[in-house]
């Protein structure tokens, strides 16, 4: 068996645990409890076998139960600790790697008698069965390479542009019934997409245990096992190892927001409300169904964090995008009048989980400086990526969604009745530094009814494509991180279905794989040049040139490197309609070369453009000294660059 420990006897018992564990897991300050809790294997008194542990401070009774004891409760019962930590734990002699089991709960409170997973299981049976199973953690990694340099690649002024993918439905296998890749099948050919794509990150939405496929992984039973549908811990630390010799980062969507309220899983553990807050207005939520984490329990907090650096620590993850942090942070979140309590000063901010998320930030970026933990969330909430010791939560980004909404909702708009709506494109530059934001275009957009990316553009096919690439440019061009849900990245016509594979037959047209070789550009082009990217989050770093000319939709900014020595001038077009001779306004006089143009044959556009440059003259436009008139191709933007 891998791993093995050997551990003798403590106060007479044998044990994992030293006094000094139960102390910071009482305190909410045990940040490694996946090296305590749980299955593993271990060598006691010469005898090799498994070590059980699990907190149950309810319970009446704890045994292990599985196929080697025909499922019986007497058979093997753990023990109390007796230093009133609520921990149980037992040794089982012989008992093998790749074995079924369960706790057995019979608690102290109304008979309560159930079958549970271990919280802290790193595998458990492929859905719908739901047993966990003994395993080791036996991987030898070769991204040393990765793991020696990943704070340049992660660090907040690299060029981030990340590629969000559900790994059931990323590419199935049609000849053996549509299956999904495994995650070592996937592992070359994920890696070899990405890589010609350009995009520095993949982020997998969840892979912890999940019994319900169509939730995405958003509803977790298995927080410490990676699913078993598409392999075991060790295949998922393959396709990480992969990636990261290839140069990839990769992020995992982490869920602390919430958990299933399957029987079988965290809900009433013990027979009591020992995970979820017992009153349904702050434990249950009503949207999803789910149970919300007593966030203001010590123990609570020891499980998520230790959760996080096992992803962390385990698996060399680079980042946790951590899910839905707005419901959270407010105690009123989706709930009406009088559905909801209120903190100890009346108001709705949930004191507890805003102090949780700054105590697992701040112990994150400790522990694992060279990672990110980003913010999915939604509101106004003031300080989600700035320091905890300013006020913050701490997170290293955020999502802008209110510039995703505002940016899908122009563009959904016909292009006669886009001048009306010339705010949607300038508003986001109001807020746009009082975070660091990611711009994402996330996998929430793209399904329920929402239309794939491209079948939201309004016109012909060729408009559809033009306005794809457009929108592309436009996000690209501005500051902040980038993020594109999988299959946006060549135009799929079809809106995400988890059951369906992507449709790849599409990347042999013509016009989807110009929309591929165009992002492609774009994602080298945003790495190469350090205006494009080396000052994300600071006004430095932009400056419009235009954005009034709203009878004709365009648009022009700036984006300037921190040295100042580089500019980069994005022009855009909104409308079907060629501007020719449309003077701007330039910061330097010279040849300025066109490094990006959305309209290039190449990609499928028409091929206008400026014949590699322009020449800017003393003639001053727009507050600026100089100028030139340039062509300005239809639903199409073009990019100039100059170095001084």
């Amino acid at each position: 068996m891998a791993n093995q420990i050997e551990i003798g006897p403590i106060n007479g018992e044998f044990s994992l645990y030293t006094d000094l564990d139960v102390y910071l897991f009482k305190e909410g300050t045990h940040y490694h409890l996946h090296d305590k809790m749980g299955a593993h294997p271990v060598v006691v008194d010469g005898k090799a076998g498994t070590y059980f542990s699990v907190w149950a401070p309810n319970a009446r009774e704890m045994s292990v139960v599985g196929d080697f004891n025909g499922w019986n409760p007497e058979d093997h019962k753990l023990r109390a600790r007796s230093d009133g930590s609520g921990i149980w734990e037992g040794f089982i002699s012989g008992l093998p790697e790749n074995t079924l089991y369960k706790y057995h709960v019979r608690s102290h409170f109304h008979g309560y008698e159930a079958q549970k997973i271990d919280p802290f299981a790193f595998g458990t049976e492929i859905p719908p069965k739901t047993a966990s199973v003994v395993r080791g953690l036996d991987y030898q990694w070769e991204d040393q390479s990765w793991m020696e340099t990943r704070h340049q690649h992660n660090a907040m002024n690299a060029p981030w542009s990340v590629y969000e993918m559900h790994i059931g439905s990323w590419r199935k296998v049609p000849e053996d019934g549509n299956r999904s890749l495994s995650y070592r099948e996937m592992a070359p050919l994920l890696a070899h997409h990405v890589k010609e794509m350009g995009f520095t990150h993949v982020e997998f939405m969840p892979v912890m245990e999940h019994p319900f496929y169509g939730s995405w992984g958003y509803q977790i039973t298995g927080y410490f096992a990676p699913s078993s549908r598409f392999g075991s811990a060790e295949d998922l630390m393959f396709l990480i190892d992969y990636l990261h010799q290839m140069g990839i980062g990769v992020i995992l969507d982490w869920v602390p927001s919430h958990f299933a309220s399957d029987g079988h899983g965290l809900q009433c553990f013990d027979g009591t409300h020992l995970y979820e807050h017992a009153d349904n207005r702050k434990g249950f939520h009503p949207d999803w169904g789910s149970y919300i984490f007593n966030y203001g329990r010590n123990e609570i907090r020891s499980f998520l964090i230790s959760n996080a650096f096992y992803w962390l620590e385990k698996y060399h993850v680079d980042g946790l995008r951590i899910d839905a942090v707005a419901s959270m942070l407010y105690l009123d979140y989706s709930r009406k009048h009088g559905e909801w309590i209120p903190n100890q000063y009346g108001g709705n901010e949930n004191l507890e989980a805003i102090s949780f998320l700054r105590q697992a930030n701040e112990a994150i970026y400790k522990e694992f400086p060279d990672v990110q933990t980003i913010a999915e969330e939604s509101t106004a909430f003031p300080g989600v990526s700035r320091p905890v010791y300013v006020g913050g939560l701490g997170f290293g980004f955020k999502w802008n969604m209110g510039w995703m909404h505002d940016i899908l909702d122009y563009f959904s708009k016909d292009s006669v009745y886009r001048k009306y709506h010339h705010n949607n494109l300038t508003f986001a530059m109001l807020y746009a530094f009082n975070e660091n934001f990611m711009l994402p275009i996330s996998h929430d957009e793209v399904v329920h009814g929402k239309c794939s990316l491209i079948s939201k553009m309004p016109g012909c096919d060729w408009e559809k494509f033009a306005n794809l690439r457009l929108l592309l440019g436009y996000m690209y061009m501005q500051p902040g991180h980038k993020l594109l849900f999988m299959g946006s990245e060549f135009g799929q016509w079809a809106e995400w279905n988890h059951d369906h594979s992507l449709d790849w037959h599409l990347t042999n047209n013509h016009q989807h794989k110009g929309v591929m070789h165009w992002l492609g550009d774009l994602n080298r082009r945003y790495a190469a040049e350090p205006a494009m990217h080396n000052l994300p989050f600071s006004g430095e770093g932009f400056y419009w040139v235009d954005f009034k000319d709203w009878e004709q939709s365009i648009v022009t900014f700036a984006r300037v490197s921190a040295d100042r020595r580089q500019t980069v001038i994005g022009v855009f077009n909104f409308t079907p309609m060629a501007r020719y001779n449309y003077r701007i306004g330039f910061p330097h006089g010279g040849w300025w070369e066109e490094i990006l143009n959305s309209d290039a044959q190449h990609f499928g556009g028409s091929g206008h453009g400026n014949f590699g440059g322009v020449e800017s003259v003393p003639f001053g436009s727009h507050s600026q000294p100089f100028s030139a008139c340039i062509t300005l191709p239809p639903l199409g933007m073009v990019a100039f660059k100059k170095t001084v």
